[in-house]
Parts: structure tokens; C-alpha cells; sequence
């Protein structure tokens, strides 16, 4: 008993201790960088002269650039091309949609345009830099923007990809500043566009690009050598992003720069970059990119080419660029010959199933680790899939939740009733522990002697009615994964209040449950509890209830307030979650008063 008691401690302890963390150490930190967020945006935009200097210099090196090279290529950093962009931005003007119309307007442009994409391509160093996702807004709102995923030199973080030739031997090759010449004036499903670029030394340039129904490009780059000698070339590929986004910091969500390399998965933090430095890395196939939490740009160089990788960074004025790129070995093309190399890149949300079409279509390694599933990959991903089917059937995830959790019961019947016996049996115990916490309570040692033969009489394991919690755990974590994760439980509705399972519960105890129109400042958000919440914190009570109590009032107490302690912790975490959780709690009060009904303890 005296263990169980320092345990239960412990456990309270670490509770209470994680909230004055939160309270007095995480929100202070949180505001602090919003705050210094807010400030560096506005400093930029009073700094239109550096901005237009920094403008001047697209092309030059930065400070930082990755310089892995591939044999007889020279380093990345003294190529005008692979070194990190150090374009600008455009304009004094502060509205970013006249900024964005005015840096799309100064360049000619190709419109992309599938079911699920809306955008352009500059001819301008042919890069893909205007992307809106037409299947997903900003807020819930059914009149707020499109996902705008993918901005143009000449808005205030521009982010982009293009894909090109690294020079050898003193050889003309497009850059950023080559304006491509076509004949095609959109790129569709079905209807690729065609790029040319003649260097007038004997290479024609060229570049193929399609899109499919989704997310996916395809860049078929050519040269064809009209000249005299043979000439060396090496085909690259980058995706360059200006500024480090909004992000929500979580430790068990990755949002930064990532790839697959070596069959390897390498997760890079912005701040990590900067402060380590360039890592580089030497590869066959794989894939590398940039993430958000739900939306994903990322290149597939030709798996069976021989790569140098490398994940860079590099100051700008006031503020930074992140790229991830990859250079191919040198190619070499004779007299009268054709060079070609294929690549891919996804542009768009991270659909699980897509991903895993990709994966097999394609055969881009693991690519459905660019959601990141975390420890629990084993479960995360079959509770996804399992959430899918039955989402299809039911049609709400909210009612998948539910019976998802219906099956995971029946999953662990078995257990769960040995352990529901085991607690009746220790109910049923409870006039003989306390006659004896009566006879011994000023002696512990015999105490506990007592007790552990009357377990061993009675045939009672006290360990057993923490069954269940264990073998919850880590399921409770996998789908809380998949709902905080997954774009497809983004805005996803449940009944009544609750219109995004992925989000916390809208109807807070400070905003009188939804009657009362305020903002609740972050330092008492804590306390700002929703109603399912409540309802599950009131689930774990009752069923607590059921259980035997401790015979030490100490204990009991402890006891007592767990529900309220988990009420306040869960508070924040998905409604989801928060749903599962509460009506798992139903369900087990259910099989609990079946078989204490059964077995005569109540």
C-alpha cells in the first residue's frame, strides 16, 4: 500500500508540476514569440529599400549555402543556381493581395488549373510559385480564402520550386532570370506544357511539365546538344521557402524540412537548421522537401539516380530562406545526343491514401511518413485506415470515433473483464481491509503483511484493475495522432456544438459555454473548459465510483480529484479525443456494473 500511495503522489506531482509549467513557463514563451514574430513582419514591411536591395541580388549566393557536390561538379555554394535564392520582396504596398497581383503581373505566366489546383507557373526561371488548394480553406468559414500554399518572388515569403542544369566547363544554362519560351498558355490534366530555352552555343533546353487529377508534377528536363563538342551538365531540383511560417511548436508534431533519404526518414527543424548548419547527405532514390502540419511540397528525383541531398539555410536582411535541394550527378552529352531525366513533386495536402498511391504508382520510398504518425506507427496508421472505413459507412468521423471505440472494446473483452472480476473481488473485500486498517492502522508493515494475505487467501491481484488504463494508452495516443495529424480530420464535423474533431471543444466554461462573445487571453485559456470535458471528466468520476476506494483517506482524496486533473489536461486536446475518451468511459461503467452486478457487489 505504501508503494501504491508514493505512486499515486508521483503521479499528482507530475500532473501539478506540468501545469505550472504550462501556466508560468510554455504560455509566457508562446507570447513572447508571437510577439517577436509580429514585430520582425513589421519591421519588413517599414524596410521597403532593404527589401528592394535584397530584390537585386536574386541569384548570389547566401550565407550557408550547401556545398555537397557530385564528382566533377563543383560545390553547390559557388553555383549561381543551387545557392540559397536571395530574392526579396516587391513593393511597400501592406496588402498582400495587391502585393501578390503585383509580383504575378511581373512576370509572364502559365495558368495550372485540375480538379484540385489553381495557379500559375512563372516562365521566368520556370518555376512553379503560385499554388492554391481548391478543396481546402483557411477557416470554417465557407467564404474564407483558398489554402494558399505555394507565393511568387515579390510577396512577402515567397515559396516555390524549379528544377534546372548546373553549368560545367564554363557551359550556358537557364537560371533565374531565363524567361522559357512556349507555346502553351495553361497546364491541365492531359495537356502538358512545353518549355524552351536555346543557349545559342549549340544546346537547346527543355523542360516538360504535367500535372495529374491531384497533387502531383511531373518535370521531364532535356538537353539536346546541336553542337560541335560533347558538354557536361548536372540536372538539380529545389524548393526554396522565405521566412519561417506560423507553427504550432508541438514536440510530437514535425513541421519543418524532411525527406526520406537512405530509406531513412530525416526530420529538420527550422531553428535546428539554423543553428547546426547545412546537412547534407549522399543517396540513391528517396525524397526530400518541405512540411506544414496538414500540407506537403516535396521533389522525387529519379529513384535510380545517384544524389547529393542537402537541407540549407540562409539570412536575408530580417529574416531567413530554407531550402531543400538535390543535385544529380554530371551528365554528360556528345555531339548530336539527347539527355533526359524525369522527376516529380507533390504539391498539396497530406491525403494518407494518397501518399500511398504515390507510394506504389511511382515507388517513392515511405512516403506516407510525411504525415507524421510518430512511435506509434503500428497503431496510428491501421486506427487511421480503420477510422476511414468506417467513416465511409457511417458517414461522420465523430461516429467512426464512437465505434471505433466499440471495437477496440470488444478487442480487449476478455481483459477487461478479468480485470473488472478483480475489482469486485477487492470491493467485495473492503469491510474486511477496513476492520483491519482499524486493528493495524498504527502499524504499516503488519498492515501490509495482512493485506497481502488476504490477497493470497481470496485469490485477488490489486494490479490487475490497472489493466485496461495501461492497454489504453498507447491507443489513446495513436488516435490522438490521427485526429491532431491527419488532414483528413481537419474541420471534420461532429453533432450538436462541436464542428472540427481535430480542434478543442468551442464551447468554453469562460465564454459561458458559447453565450457570452469574448476573447479568453492565452494565460487563461487553461481554464477555458468545453463541455466535453466536462462530460468525460464526470464519466471518470462516476466510474470511479464503481471501483474500490483506498482504505487510506490520504489516498482517496488523491483519488478523488484525478477526474477533475484529467478534465483540465484533456481540456485543450482534440474533441475527438476528448469524445473517445468519455465515451470509453461509458462503455466501461457498462461492463463494470454488469459483472459487479453479477458477482453481488452492488
Amino acid at each position: 500500500m505504501a508503494d501504491q500511495k508514493n505512486l499515486v503522489i508521483a503521479i499528482v506531482m507530475s500532473v501539478v508540476i506540468l501545469l505550472v509549467y504550462q501556466v508560468f513557463f510554455e504560455m509566457p514563451r508562446r507570447e513572447q514569440e508571437v510577439a517577436q514574430e509580429q514585430a520582425i513582419q513589421k519591421q519588413t514591411k517599414q524596410q521597403p529599400a532593404a527589401q528592394s536591395q535584397a530584390q537585386s541580388a536574386e541569384g548570389a549566393p547566401a550565407t550557408g549555402s550547401p556545398v555537397g557536390s557530385a564528382p566533377g561538379v563543383p560545390g553547390i555554394a559557388d553555383t549561381p543556381n543551387l545557392g540559397v535564392d536571395t530574392s526579396g520582396v516587391v513593393g511597400a504596398t501592406s496588402d498582400p493581395i495587391s502585393q501578390r497581383k503585383a509580383a504575378l503581373a511581373t512576370t509572364p505566366r502559365i495558368k495550372i488549373t485540375n480538379p484540385r489546383l489553381e495557379g500559375s507557373i512563372s516562365l521566368k526561371g520556370a518555376r512553379i510559385d503560385d499554388l492554391f488548394l481548391k478543396d481546402y480553406r483557411e477557416t470554417l468559414d465557407k467564404e474564407s480564402p483558398l489554402v494558399e500554399l505555394l507565393h511568387p518572388a515579390g510577396t512577402p515569403q515567397p515559396y516555390y520550386s524549379e528544377f534546372g542544369w548546373i553549368p560545367l566547363n564554363g557551359t550556358k544554362v537557364p537560371n533565374r532570370n531565363t524567361e522559357w519560351n512556349t507555346t502553351s498558355r495553361e497546364l491541365a490534366p492531359g495537356s502538358p506544357v512545353n518549355l524552351r530555352w536555346d543557349n545559342g552555343e549549340g544546346l537547346v533546353f527543355e523542360q516538360q511539365i504535367s500535372v495529374d487529377d491531384n497533387y502531383m508534377f511531373t518535370v521531364v528536363q532535356r538537353v539536346r546538344n546541336n553542337g560541335a563538342n560533347t558538354v557536361s551538365v548536372a540536372p538539380y531540383g529545389l524548393i526554396s521557402r522565405t521566412g519561417k511560417p506560423e507553427i504550432l511548436d508541438f514536440y510530437i508534431l514535425h513541421e519543418g524540412l524532411l525527406g526520406v533519404i537512405n530509406d531513412a526518414l530525416q526530420e529538420i527543424d527550422y531553428d535546428d537548421l539554423v543553428e547546426e548548419g547545412p546537412k547534407r547527405f549522399k543517396t540513391k532514390g528517396g525524397w526530400l522537401g518541405i512540411t506544414d502540419k496538414y500540407w506537403l511540397v516535396a521533389m522525387i528525383p529519379d529513384q535510380g539516380a545517384a544524389l547529393n541531398m542537402s537541407f540549407n539555410s540562409g539570412a536575408v536582411g530580417t529574416t531567413r530562406k530554407y531550402q531543400s535541394d538535390y543535385l544529380m550527378d554530371a551528365m554528360s552529352v556528345p555531339k548530336g545526343a539527347t539527355v533526359e531525366v524525369t522527376n516529380h513533386l507533390f504539391a498539396g495536402a497530406k491525403q494518407v491514401p494518397l501518399l500511398d498511391s504515390y507510394e506504389e504508382k511511382i515507388g517513392i520510398p515511405r512516403f506516407d511518413l510525411a504525415v507524421d504518425f510518430g512511435w506509434f506507427y503500428f497503431l496510428t496508421k491501421p486506427i487511421f485506415y480503420a477510422l476511414i472505413w468506417l467513416n465511409n459507412y457511417l458517414g461522420n468521423f465523430g461516429l467512426a470515433i464512437l465505434a471505433l471505440t466499440v471495437g477496440i472494446k470488444l478487442l480487449f473483452f476478455p481483459l477487461a473483464n478479468k480485470s473488472y472480476r478483480a475489482m469486485s473481488k477487492m470491493k467485495g473485500l473492503q469491510p474486511k481491509m477496513q476492520s483491519m486498517k482499524e486493528r493495524f492502522g498504527d502499524d504499516k508493515q503488519r498492515m501490509n503483511q495482512e493485506l497481502m494475505a488476504l490477497y493470497k487467501k481470496e485469490g485477488v491481484n490489486p494490479a490487475a484493475g490497472c489493466l485496461p488504463m495501461v492497454v489504453q494508452i498507447p491507443v489513446f495516443f495513436a488516435l490522438y495522432k490521427v485526429l491532431f495529424v491527419t488532414i483528413e480530420m481537419r474541420q471534420a464535423p461532429f453533432y450538436g456544438w462541436v464542428n472540427d474533431l481535430s480542434a478543442r471543444d468551442p464551447l468554453g466554461l469562460l465564454t459561458g459555454f458559447g453565450l457570452i462573445d469574448w476573447n479568453v487571453p492565452l494565460a487563461l485559456d487553461m481554464v477555458n473548459i468545453g463541455l466535453w470535458p466536462i462530460i468525460m471528466g464526470v464519466t471518470m468520476f462516476l466510474q470511479q465510483k464503481l471501483n474500490p476506494q483506498p482504505t487510506d483517506p490520504i489516498q482517496a482524496k488523491i483519488f478523488l480529484f484525478m477526474p477533475l486533473i484529467f478534465t483540465f489536461i484533456l481540456a485543450p486536446f482534440p474533441a475527438g479525443l476528448v469524445i473517445y475518451w468519455a465515451w470509453n468511459n461509458i462503455l466501461s461503467m457498462g461492463q463494470q456494473w454488469v459483472i459487479m452486478k453479477r458477482m453481488g457487489t452492488i
